[in-house]
């Protein structure tokens, strides 16, 4: 797709474009400057960033969140750091099973294994 087509599908100006492109939160096209060619690595690189700035995080906050190759750390609770992989970020993906999944691994974690041995009964 055409840089035309690339702002029409995430709405933000060609000047962002070049800028987040420049800035290197999102990469260079394909073809070269005379045949610059955008795709969906594109899209869903201006959407993580979109979305993280949404979320209040500065540009360099976000460089150094996308640039993390172990993943994005968010504080959730005391003693619980969320590692989320950058490319999960603004991808649209279903948060509920995940949600769940951290549920069941988080009350595995945190049960007192002595107190279950007394107590049969599942209170989940």
């Amino acid at each position: 797709m055409k840089i035309r087509d690339l702002t029409e599908i995430t709405g933000i100006a060609e000047r962002q474009v070049r800028y987040l492109i420049a800035e290197g939160f999102i990469p260079p096209p394909r073809g070269g400057r005379a045949h610059a060619s955008y795709g969906e690595d594109h899209v869903a690189a201006i959407r993580r960033y979109n979305r993280l700035r949404e979320l209040g995080f500065p540009p360099a906050a976000i460089k150094v969140l996308l640039d993390a190759k172990e993943g994005a750390p968010f504080p959730v609770a005391p003693g619980v750091t969320l590692v989320v992989d950058p490319e999960l970020i603004g991808s649209g993906a279903e948060a509920a099973p995940i949600a769940k999944r951290l549920k069941e691994v988080l009350t595995d974690l945190i049960k007192d294994k002595s107190n279950a041995a007394r107590d049969p009964v599942d209170h989940a």
